[in-house]
């Protein structure tokens, strides 16, 4: 399957973020692609909302997801793309969905992991996520959804390996900073090594974050990437056979002595 990621610049008002997503999406498409992943915030970025942010929440969740059901539709590829989904509450969450070729909605993840770290604090204005992982099948692929700073934490990754993934889809926004990038581009192919798996990871690229987007092998070799262009789209053939074939020759899922408690096992 032939997997693309779409990297540009969220603003704040959705109809024109959707509209660069439809651009991309026809590009995309344009090059045999059947799935399409786009970054965090591509509803809308946060920081350029204006007034509050539970309103511009409830007023734009629905509309983003009927129009990429649309964009699906129209252009015959799935999509992953992140926005912010009504909780109830004043803290929306931080949400990707995921959208099949005929524009039906596959699955919902709502990020695990909030960003409270480098003097920032995701979590005082966004809710955590309470559904746990999402792993769903997009053509002959398993998806596995992570968000931005969740590519962090390796026990999320291997829970997505272990529940079936050969794809992880890691929508992003990563701030900019000293050796961000190179955070960045050691966690995609440390989570893409270690778990023998593909990764598709799209970011947003401004003035405060990197860019950077990559699908990578699951030996962590970047099959295809951007850097800080504000807009482009990158494709590559994604395939379970090569996630068979690594894991033949490289059987550490197999190998492993922990079990998912903890435990050591026993490996033979």
């Amino acid at each position: 399957m032939l997997v693309s990621v779409g990297q540009f610049r969220p603003g704040g008002d959705p109809p024109a973020n959707l509209a660069v997503m439809r651009e991309l999406a026809a590009e995309a498409s344009s090059q045999g692609s059947e799935l399409i992943v786009f970054p965090e915030e591509s509803m809308f970025s946060i920081g350029a909302v204006e007034g509050p942010l539970r309103e511009a929440v409830e007023a734009g969740w629905t509309s983003f997801v009927q129009q990429l059901s649309f964009i699906a539709a129209e252009h015959n590829l799935g999509i992953v793309a992140g926005g912010y989904e009504p909780s109830g509450e004043e803290r929306p969450f931080n949400t990707l969905v995921l959208i099949d070729a005929t524009g039906r909605i596959v699955d919902t993840y709502r990020k695990l992991h909030l960003y409270d770290a480098f003097s920032y604090s995701e979590s005082t204005r966004i809710k955590p996520g309470d559904g746990g992982i999402t792993v769903a099948e997009i053509g002959d692929v398993r998806v596995g959804l992570m968000t931005c700073y969740d590519i962090r934490f390796p026990e999320q990754a291997r829970a997505l390996a272990d529940a079936g993934a050969d794809l992880l889809c890691v929508p992003a926004s990563w701030f900019k900073g000293d050796y961000k990038i190179e955070h960045w581009e050691t966690l995609l192919k440390a989570r893409a090594i270690e778990n023998t798996l593909w990764v598709a990871a799209a970011g947003t690229s401004s003035s405060h974050t990197i860019g950077h987007s990559a699908i990578l092998d699951p030996m962590g070799i970047a099959q295809a990437h951007l850097e800080d262009e504000e807009r482009g789209v990158v494709t590559t053939e994604v395939s379970r056979r090569r996630v068979d074939d690594v894991r033949e020759f490289l059987p550490v899922l197999r190998n492993r002595r922990f079990g998912r408690n903890n435990t050591i096992v026993d490996s033979h």
